[in-house]
């Protein structure tokens, strides 16, 4: 049973989309954003977004009026564990612009669709919370069976620590931050069997790919180049032991044109 805890100084529920059910289904739409604005992976630099007007977008693609303050509806923990997994995802149509060399647009969306959906996958049995600020991504998430926290304007790193706040909320002990392209993961779930902070970097030891804390312990997420150095600064800061594991499928991410070479070791026999 998970031990109460008090309410006093809780951060918000977690939000998600309100949707209706008939043909005029809306989804509040955050705009303005650049590409360092987005919700990305280690390579995306973090520059947050404080707007909070948007507009409302119907199924067409038609827009409505633009509104000061979008619906939403509080999601409720549905699951007993006290672990689970976190990915952020950036708009497939935006993601992965370094690999314009060797992919155009429709190639690029649906390989960032396709690692998204193995890091997904990679995270049974556990419950998988999806954050993102892009309705065809929270779209994609739902019919995954994944949850969705919504955060438009945040850049990475501020719905990345948004999120982790918000399952807390939901009693959540144990969170596993994954990105959203590691086109080989398998697995996660093993990873949180330690204590204090469990850090995954790239292969070129420079990245995070994956990150696990407890989901109270005050961790601040610092994204971006070098952010493997970084958090392990923050973990120290907190008192908390660091367990590194180098995994050869969690640490092969996907941001040049390089990275889509298959390695050896992933080669059918």
């Amino acid at each position: 049973m998970t031990p109460f805890r008090s309410m006093e100084a809780r951060p918000p529920a977690p939000i998600v989309p309100t949707r209706t059910h008939d043909r005029s289904t809306v989804w509040p739409v955050a705009v303005g954003f650049s590409a360092t604005d987005s919700i990305g992976g280690d390579a995306t630099p973090d520059q947050p977004d404080l707007r909070h007007r948007v507009p409302v977008l119907s199924r067409n693609g038609a827009a409505g009026s633009e509104a000061t303050a979008a619906t939403y509806t509080p999601a409720v923990s549905q699951s007993a564990s006290t672990r689970a997994v976190l990915i952020p995802v950036k708009a497939f149509s935006d993601a992965k612009a370094r690999l314009s060399d060797a992919l155009d647009p429709a190639q690029r969306a649906q390989l960032a669709e396709e690692m998204a959906t193995t890091v997904v996958r990679a995270a049974k049995p556990l419950a998988v919370w999806i954050v993102c600020d892009d309705t065809a991504v929270a779209e994609w998430a739902t019919r995954l069976g994944a949850n969705v926290l919504w955060k438009p304007g945040r850049g990475l790193n501020g719905a990345v620590n948004e999120g982790v706040a918000d399952l807390a909320h939901l009693d959540i002990d144990t969170v596993i931050v994954a990105h959203a392209d590691l086109p080989h993961a398998e697995q996660l779930e093993w990873l949180a069997t330690s204590d204090g902070v469990t850090l995954v970097p790239d292969r070129h030891g420079d990245g995070t790919n994956v990150i696990v804390i407890p989901t109270e312990c005050g961790f601040v997420f610092s994204y971006g180049p070098a952010s493997f150095s970084r958090h392990q600064a923050e973990a120290a800061r907190l008192g908390l032991a660091v367990n590194v594991v180098h995994d050869e499928r969690l640490a092969w991410d996907v941001d040049r044109p390089e990275d889509l070479l298959t390695p050896a070791w992933a080669t059918p026999r």
